[in-house]
């Protein structure tokens, strides 16, 4: 201790133990190379008992901002997606500063402590929060100040979280770094260390740089066994919200990729010319495709926005250019896919694509065949697609401009192998020509609904289900009794 005291020095000292919370280390105390903590005083002991935290708004984000560069010894107040900021006040007095935001893309030793697998880190990772910044201002260094202010701003942080971004919080993390701190004022407040960082920092998207500095990892629970809940297959209700708003991401790899770009390569012919071949048909058509895979449905900017999560690996994969002035695989933009789309041979993509899957899916066994339209939001298009009751993708059909999905859905039937199959079908679709397109030309059966709004057909179907006596016939009212037998009591 003595040692840290000296590199210190008389500032560093102050900043150490204001940050801890412990309180100051007295001149009689380094001397004999051991540590003395005095109570708070009277006045100390006020301020304690009667500091409040408070939410930091947008009007005062600018001085909270200034004080951090100044103070802190990052220098810079920089948040990084959520986030939020909270101020330790008394009597009107700012004595501490602490901020909140996204938390690390990939901490091992966070991670191995959750136990979730990748996918689920994905998709549950804003469920953790990340303590970014912790300051107690210079001349306000109280005994235990640094732990009160922790425990109140615990105390409401999920709530707080819940209310400005919509979703709760159920784990913190922050980074101590050793050089500086001991990390004591977190150890009191109940976080868990669980060991250094590898030391690393991410300087670009998809590059990282050694810096040779690990920092220390503290983990705290914000709830009763957050841990055991990010990792159940199904995250508690007012936690599963987080992942209905996590765009799709492509997951296929590299030689997979290759494989369908490939195959369209050779089945749809590129209609432009050389010179505007940054992004050749087959590895665009092969983006398209797995968006579609990843459940991308609202048209060229979604289409935009997945294609940016793409790894420079899957953009090689694709054949796409490098550009020169970065040495970058370029990603393609929703102009691109809306010439696109205006442009290529529909029916010669969904037979490379349906072919396709067929080699790496083998033949198509199951029984049923789904018909069920979509509109595609942003795209003003609308889509009647087939699927199989595995979900496998069976065909897609285009609504025809002032039509609707009734003959759109005769046309795709018409064109999909139905022998010995059944077709389930909502409402819309319970129609005269449809069944006998289905039974008549298809070769297979159909199970449609029938809503009250049809009422010339809920009426017919609800007579031939009627019980009754089969006539003409002289058989016993039951006709399920056999000749010859005595009818049971009534």
């Amino acid at each position: 201790m003595f040692l840290e005291v000296q590199v210190l020095g008389q500032m560093g000292l102050e900043r150490f133990c204001g940050t801890t919370g412990l309180g100051f280390f007295t001149l009689s105390g380094m001397k004999n190379n051991t540590a003395h903590y005095r109570r708070p005083s009277a006045d100390e002991q006020q301020v304690l008992e009667h500091l409040t935290v408070r939410l930091v708004p947008a009007t005062e984000s600018t001085p909270f901002d200034e004080l951090i560069v100044k103070e802190h010894y990052l220098k810079s107040a920089q948040l990084v997606g959520e986030h939020l900021r909270y101020v330790a006040t008394y009597q009107g007095q700012w004595l501490a500063l602490a901020s909140w935001s996204a938390p690390a893309l990939h901490l091992k030793a966070r991670d191995a402590f959750i136990g979730w697998t990748e996918e689920q880190r994905r998709c549950r990772l804003p469920l953790v929060v990340n303590n970014s910044r912790f300051l107690i201002l210079p001349d306000c260094h109280h005994p235990n100040l640094a732990s009160r202010f922790m425990k109140l701003m615990l105390a409401r942080l999920s709530q707080d979280w819940q209310e400005q971004w919509g979703h709760p919080v159920a784990l913190a993390e922050t980074f101590v770094d050793p050089q500086l701190y001991q990390g004591t004022a977190y150890k009191v407040s109940g976080w868990c260390h669980l060991g250094q960082t590898a030391g690393w920092k991410r300087s670009a998207e998809d590059f990282y740089e050694k810096h040779d500095r690990p920092k220390q990892v503290w983990i705290r629970e914000l709830v009763r066994k957050a841990c055991v809940k990010l990792r159940q297959p199904q995250l508690p209700p007012d936690w599963a919200k987080v992942e209905e708003n996590v765009k799709p991401r492509c997951t296929a790899k590299a030689p997979q990729i290759r494989s369908l770009v490939e195959h369209l390569w050779s089945e749809v012919p590129e209609f432009r010319s050389k010179e505007a071949l940054g992004y050749p048909l087959a590895g665009l058509l092969a983006l398209i495709a797995m968006a579609m895979f990843s459940g991308v449905r609202k048209g060229p900017q979604d289409l935009a926005d997945y294609a940016a999560t793409l790894t420079q690996g899957q953009l090689r994969a694709l054949r796409f250019r490098i550009k020169k002035s970065t040495a970058r695989v370029r990603c393609p933009e929703k102009t691109t896919f809306h010439r696109v789309l205006a442009a290529v041979d529909a029916a010669a993509v969904e037979r490379a694509l349906l072919l396709w899957q067929e080699q790496v899916l083998g033949p198509e066994q199951d029984s049923l065949v789904i018909v069920d339209g979509k509109e595609l939001r942003h795209a003003e298009v609308e889509l009647v697609n087939a699927v199989s009751g595995t979900g496998r993708w069976l065909g897609t059909v285009a609504v025809k401009e002032g039509s609707n999905e009734i003959p759109a859905a005769r046309t795709l039937l018409a064109k999909t192998n139905l022998q010995g199959k059944k077709v389930l079908g909502d409402a819309l679709h319970t129609q005269h020509e449809t069944a006998h397109e289905i039974l008549f030309e298809g070769g297979g059966d159909y199970l449609f609904t029938v809503k009250d709004n049809q009422k010339g057909l809920a009426a017919s179907c609800a007579t031939l289900l009627e019980k009754q006596r089969f006539s003409p016939s002289t058989h016993n009212p039951d006709p399920c009794l056999e000749a010859g037998t005595q009818p049971g009591a009534a």
